[in-house]
């Protein structure tokens, strides 16, 4: 018994001549929201593929609830729910039907299914659409429909891969609240997404650049990592022209856009700042506000990546 709920050693899935997952491995504790941050192509959804025993490993362990996911697949999905961006369910079945379809397909007893359904509904809060087709419903409704059909068989760990995609942020709020819930009542949830706000609600997060896991750690943590250089916020009315003028300046790491203004990096903040205002100043660009900033996990990430490119190039 390894104490984790989902855990990975030396994981590697290659297709051909292509590393998509290259030698991942993590561990995730009972009842944690751990996040799989990064861009599309990473690898992330295959890895959580792997875990849900939809694909086999070509190196390595995936272990999930103590079950060898290569050795006993069907166990292992019995074990979970697991719910992809694409939704997975059936439009021109009425809310109902849908649930009782997955609860057939999940194995859930007869005499638990009346129950389970009424559950779903109430948390996905479409009890009083019970009997609408599910073509009628908004992105926010069919994605709370789809979560309550991963978890008709009450599965101790959840895999979400990029749930929230395409759905808007009010929708995107309302799922977390539901995730949050579901962590506190004891449930394991491995997410993915690339949304950067989405990244904060989780316990521990991995970030993940082509195929291997450059970053481990709370939000606060990997925040703080980012020491090498200070960070400033500049808005100006000519963010192109600054960008420009600051390309070349001495002790300037990165001018990228942030909002509605740049952020910058730094070696030494006050030289920084210095510099910044000559550069600025000899070729008479307005600065509204320049201030030393936190950085954000966008940030963070930004950094990272460009550190593993100069690693590898």
């Amino acid at each position: 018994m390894s104490g984790w709920a989902v855990e990975t050693r030396q994981l590697v899935k290659t297709f051909g001549e292509f590393i998509a997952v290259d030698h991942v491995t993590l561990q995730v504790s009972e009842g944690e929201i751990f996040g799989f941050l990064g861009p599309n192509g990473a690898g992330k959804s295959t890895t959580i593929r792997m875990l849900c025993g939809l694909l086999t490993p070509t190196f390595g362990k995936a272990i999930v609830k103590d079950i060898d996911v290569a050795v006993e697949p069907e166990k292992v999905r019995r074990n979970i729910g697991y719910m992809s961006q694409k939704f997975s369910l059936y439009d021109d079945l009425t809310v109902e039907q849908n649930i009782d379809f997955f609860a057939g397909m999940y194995g859930v007893p007869r005499e638990r299914r009346r129950e389970r359904r009424q559950y779903v509904l109430e948390m996905a809060g479409l009890t009083e659409r019970h009997d609408s087709l599910t073509a009628t419903l908004s992105g926010g409704w069919k994605q709370r429909l789809a979560l309550g059909c991963a978890i008709l068989h009450d599965p101790p760990v959840l895999f979400l891969d990029e749930p929230t995609s395409g759905v808007d942020p009010i929708a995107r709020g309302a799922f977390w609240e539901l995730i949050r819930e579901m962590a506190r009542a004891g449930h394991t949830i491995f997410v993915s997404t690339h949304y950067m706000d989405e990244a904060e609600y989780c316990h521990r997060l991995a970030l993940m650049y082509r195929g291997k896991v450059i970053a481990l750690g709370a939000p606060a943590e990997l925040r703080a990592g980012l020491d090498s250089h200070s960070l400033l916020r500049l808005d100006t009315p000519a963010p192109l022209e600054t960008m420009r003028a600051l390309e070349q300046a001495p002790g300037v790491k990165d001018v990228a856009v942030f909002g509605g203004g740049l952020h910058i990096a730094v070696d030494d903040l006050g030289n920084g700042i210095a510099e910044i205002r000559r550069r600025l100043g000899s070729e008479g660009i307005e600065i509204r506000r320049l201030e030393e900033i936190q950085p954000s996990l966008e940030d963070v990430f930004v950094a990272l990546i460009e550190a593993e490119e100069k690693r590898a190039g």
